[in-house]
């Protein structure tokens, strides 16, 4: 049996993810905020907590979803400051 590497991981750009976070913010709502903290998640590997906090006060994240400056974010889970 032949196993196949894994795809490449893709670049989450911090303007991609803005533009995604933007779409679930205006939505908004308990599923909304579940995929937000996925895209958040790898905004955090990829970036690290600068950005994220960032993305937080630029989307008002904080009101729409009750994340706030300081969250860490992992695996799609909100881990606290």
């Amino acid at each position: 049996m032949r196993l196949m590497p894994n795809p490449s991981p893709t670049n989450m750009t911090l303007d991609r993810a803005k533009q995604l976070l933007k779409v679930q913010a205006d939505f908004g709502g308990f599923y909304n905020g579940n995929s937000a903290k996925l895209i958040l998640s790898e905004v955090q590997r990829q970036h690290g907590q600068d950005a994220v906090d960032q993305l937080i006060r630029d989307l008002e994240l904080d009101r729409i979803f009750g994340f706030e400056p300081g969250t860490r974010f992992e695996g799609g889970l909100a881990m606290g400051k």
